[in-house]
């Protein structure tokens, strides 16, 4: 039996009725048994349904990929905040990878489906709060680059470890891959804690102390500095921590 919006059903509790009923396709026969069609039959609604609620195939796909990953972010925002940013960006990369591999349908749904220039919702929303977390370890001066470039860096680098460690046999499955490419990768990115402030002769001192700077400006509510003073302050900043990257 087939339902729709005018059968009685509010707009948005249909939504949620078709994005778990692809989600359940999704993880019994992956991502080549979620047609249009399937869906509708196994949601119970015509398939018209699916593309008056999500616009087509790809606005569901972001709605399931978000639901895949409502459980990781939310456990991802809750990691709890320690004196070291650098310990606990280290326990989301770990986070990363784990869930990585116990939900590899949504993982390679929201990450695997590569297309030039876009990045689905749920991987936006992961994007920045990898963003936020390193913004913690710009604020205390141990961020090699810019934000952004150790976020794309390690962003690069975690889903890459995934999607490699999906596609290997199961034996092969050994967390010490991850933990090697986690440790290269903060090692490019972050630098050690320092006793005394770290020089700013130092590559890895300027760097951290422009995006020292960063962090706290963005805590900042009211700056001296109109709107396009503060993007050319903010790109001479990034400029500073990312040419000592690049050339050294």
């Amino acid at each position: 039996m087939t339902v729709d919006v005018a059968d009685g059903q509010m707009p948005g509790r249909l939504r949620r009725t078709i994005v778990l009923a692809a989600a359940d396709l999704l993880e019994k026969e992956g991502l080549e048994g979620m047609s249009t069609r399937a869906v509708a039959a196994h949601a119970g609604v015509f398939p018209p349904t699916i593309f008056r609620l999500f616009g087509d195939k790809d606005g569901l796909l972001e709605a399931v990929g978000e639901h895949g990953f409502e459980t990781y972010l939310q456990t991802k925002n809750q990691l709890p905040q320690s004196d070291d940013p650098v310990a606990d960006l280290r326990l989301a990369w770990d986070l990363h990878i784990e869930f990585g591999l116990k939900h590899s349908t949504y993982y390679m749904l929201v990450f695997g489906q590569a297309r030039s220039g876009h990045l689905s919702r749920a991987g936006r929303k992961a994007v920045a709060e990898l963003q936020r977390m390193i913004t913690r370890v710009a604020a205390v001066g141990r961020l090699r680059m810019s934000v952004e470039q150790a976020a794309a860096v390690m962003h690069a680098a975690g889903v890459g470890v995934v999607s490699t460690m999906i596609s290997a046999p199961p034996e092969a499955h050994g967390l010490k891959t991850a933990d090697v490419t986690r440790d290269v990768v903060f090692d490019a990115i972050t630098t050690l804690p320092a006793a005394e402030p770290v020089s700013a002769t130092t590559g890895a001192g300027t760097a951290g102390q422009a995006m020292a700077l960063r962090a706290a400006l963005d805590q900042e509510k009211a700056l001296p500095l109109s709107p396009g003073e503060k993007l050319l302050l903010l790109e001479w900043l990034n400029r500073l921590a990312d040419e000592r990257t690049s050339t050294g």
